[in-house]
């Protein structure tokens, strides 16, 4: 497996669990600020390392007048600033190639969306960024198939790629997580995470609406995909998540963030113990 660099961060076989997190899309900078500053104490304490995650722009909402975020430009100017403020990596989407050259100026790591995973002129654009890309699995292809997708940004000469599971379609509106997906996506040679949060969407009901999700069962997921020997784990969270501006039916509060990650690193240190991650 290739060992991903994200500043001092390492990912891969042997390394500790990595962590993203961060609320769905940025709302404001006191609550980007918020989130980061605490979950950095977090992971302090428990050895984890961190990276935060906020979308600038949702761009594949269920409807237009729906928060999309702050788009490009005021929000890569809250990302640098809580890299300034907080000294974390940070993560973001981007949809479109026109915004590439602008976010890699900021963003430690840039995520192409679950919709766009085999949008060849986006990879190859972002990969030619020479930043770490995190592919996000669509959930209209099996785990196998993504090796298209990695072989468009290896084409560039970056061999700096994350993938990370997020669910299959099953019937409509429905995903399900196949934890063989894990060790499949590994098998393409590169690190995966597991993003537990959006496993719990119910499609087709908005994000505000308590039916949209059940994060009751994302400790269980995330359990689950550590102990069969995922990278890391991607977690979206919030302070108050009824508040929240996007998925606010998924997102994990904030105060509960720490005692899931204890649970979760116990189990990867064990395992790791064993040489199975």
């Amino acid at each position: 497996m290739n060992e991903v660099n994200i500043g001092e961060i390492r990912v891969g076989k042997g390394n500790p669990l990595v962590l993203i997190a961060g609320p769905c899309v940025i709302e404001s900078e006191a609550n980007a600020l918020e989130v980061a500053k605490e979950m950095k104490k977090i992971c302090s304490n428990l050895k984890i390392p961190y990276i935060f995650k906020a979308s600038y722009e949702k761009d594949n909402r269920g409807s237009e007048k729906s928060y999309s975020g702050p788009g490009l430009k005021e929000g890569l100017r809250i990302l640098a600033k809580v890299k300034e403020k907080v000294g974390v990596p940070v993560l973001s989407d981007v949809h479109r190639m026109e915004d590439v050259d602008l976010a890699k100026e900021v963003l430690d790591v840039i995520q192409i969306p679950a919709f766009l995973c085999q949008q060849t002129s986006l990879l190859l654009k972002v990969g030619n960024a020479r930043k770490v890309v995190n592919i996000k699995k669509g959930q209209f292809i099996a785990p196998e198939s993504m090796a298209g997708a990695v072989k468009k940004i290896q084409s560039t000469g970056n061999r700096q790629i994350l993938l990370t599971e997020r669910g299959t379609c099953f019937g409509y509106n429905k995903l399900v997580a196949d934890f063989c997906s894990i060790p499949v996506l590994q098998e393409l040679g590169y690190p995966v995470i597991f993003d537990a949060t959006h496993v719990i969407r119910n499609y087709g009901i908005p994000s505000e609406d308590p039916r949209g999700g059940s994060p009751q069962y994302v400790p269980h997921l995330s359990r689950a995909a550590v102990a069969v020997g995922c990278n890391g784990l991607f977690l979206e969270t919030h302070p108050r998540p009824k508040e929240a501006l996007c998925d606010a039916s998924s997102m994990i509060p904030l105060n509960d963030m720490e005692n899931l990650l204890k649970q979760t690193k116990a189990i990867h240190d064990m395992i790791r113990s064993w040489g199975i991650v």
